[in-house]
C-alpha cells in the first residue's frame, strides 16, 4: 500500500491506500459542508455497530476536536460503547482502523493504532484525520457533491503472550550459617545440613566429602540446593561457601555464577571439584579438628522472575 500524508505538518495522520473496503462500518454524510457550518453539530455521533463482541460507534468532529484550537483537520474517533456489564477493571486491546473514501480511484485511505480502552478511555482516534483543505478540494476525490464516505474496522487483540514479572530485592544483611561436620573423613556419600529458609524458600547445603560422581576420589563436591517442593518462578541468589581454617584466616572458598537461575528443574548449582580431599583431610593444612570441619553460607535473594498468564498491570 502506498502511504499518504493528508496535512501540513508532522503530526498529522498518516494514511494507506487500500482497495477493499472497512470490514465493520461505513457511514455516507451528505452535504458535508453544512455539517461543518453548523455551529450546533460539533460533532456527530454514529450507529452502533459492532466488532470482536463489543460494541462501538465512530465519532466524526468537522471543524476537529479541540475546540477553541486547531480547527483545520477533521477528526475521527472510536468509542467504546455499551460498558455497563464489563466487569471491574476491564480493560481491551484494540487495533483499529478508520478509513475515507477517495470517489475519484474507488480506493479507501486508512490509518490504523492499537490502543487500550477501559473505563477511564473508552475513546481513541485521530485528531487530524484529514486536512479541511485537502478534503474539500473537489480534485482531490474526497468530497463530491457534497458527500464523504467514512469507516471503521475494530480488530480485539487476544493476549496469549507470557507474562514475566522481575522482582529485585535489595538485601542488605544475607544469610549467615555454619556447620560442622564431624567424622569427616570417613563419610562417604552425601551430608546434607538441616534446611535454611531464605527469601521464602527452602534451602539446603550438600557435601561429598568424597566427591560425587564427577569429583569422586580426589575431590569435595559442594552444591546448594533450592528444596522448595514445587516453584515457577526464577530465582537468582547471591550466595558464597567456604570451609574454615581452624589455626588461622585462610579459607577454601567458592562464589555462586553470578548468571545463574534455580528452577524448578535446576534446583542446584555448585562445583564437583570445591576442594582438594588430600587438603582437606590433613590436619596440618587446619580445616579439620578432630576429624570435623566447619563449613559456612551466605546466602541472599537478589531476583525472582515470575511467570503468568494475567494482565502485568493487575
Amino acid at each position: 500500500m502506498d502511504s499518504v500524508k493528508l496535512a501540513a505538518d508532522d503530526e498529522t495522520t498518516r494514511m494507506e491506500t487500500r482497495d477493499a473496503p472497512p470490514t465493520h462500518f461505513l457511514i455516507k454524510i451528505e452535504s458535508f459542508s453544512l455539517l461543518e457550518s453548523n455551529i450546533e453539530f460539533d460533532k456527530y455521533v454514529t450507529k452502533e455497530f459492532k466488532a470482536g463482541k463489543y460494541k462501538w460507534r465512530l465519532i466524526i468532529y468537522p471543524n476537529g476536536e479541540d475546540n477553541g484550537g486547531d480547527n483545520d483537520h477533521v477528526s475521527v474517533n472510536l468509542a467504546m460503547v455499551a460498558t455497563s456489564s464489563m466487569p471491574a477493571n476491564w480493560e481491551i486491546n484494540v487495533m483499529f482502523n478508520i478509513f475515507i473514501l477517495n470517489h475519484n480511484s474507488g480506493n479507501y485511505l486508512c490509518s490504523a493504532r492499537t490502543r487500550r480502552f477501559h473505563a477511564m478511555k473508552m475513546e481513541w482516534g485521530f485528531s487530524k484525520f484529514i486536512s479541511k483543505k485537502i478534503m474539500c478540494d473537489p480534485s482531490k476525490g474526497f468530497l463530491v457533491n457534497g458527500n464523504c464516505v467514512f469507516g471503521a474496522e475494530v480488530f480485539v487483540l487476544k493476549s496469549k503472550a507470557v507474562t514475566e514479572c522481575l522482582s529485585l530485592k535489595n538485601v542488605v544483611t544475607p544469610y549467615k550459617g555454619n556447620w560442622n561436620i564431624s567424622k569427616f573423613s570417613k563419610r562417604g556419600g552425601v551430608w546434607m545440613a538441616r534446611k535454611i529458609s531464605v527469601g521464602g524458600y527452602k534451602w539446603e547445603l550438600w557435601v561429598y566429602p568424597k566427591g560425587d560422581s564427577r569429583g569422586s576420589g580426589r575431590n569435595v563436591s559442594v552444591y546448594l540446593y533450592n528444596v522448595t517442593p514445587f516453584f515457577s518462578e526464577r530465582i537468582k541468589a547471591r550466595f558464597t561457601i567456604w570451609f574454615e581454617n581452624h589455626f588461622s584466616k585462610e579459607c577454601i572458598k567458592g562464589t555462586g555464577d553470578s548468571n545463574f537461575w534455580f528452577t524448578n528443574s535446576t534446583r542446584a548449582w555448585g562445583w564437583s571439584s570445591f576442594a582438594e580431599i588430600a587438603t582437606i583431610n590433613d590436619p596440618s593444612k587446619g580445616f579439620v579438628l578432630n576429624d570435623s570441619c566447619l563449613i559456612n553460607i551466605e546466602l541472599s535473594i537478589q531476583a525472582i522472575a515470575k511467570r503468568s498468564s494475567s494482565s502485568i498491570f493487575s
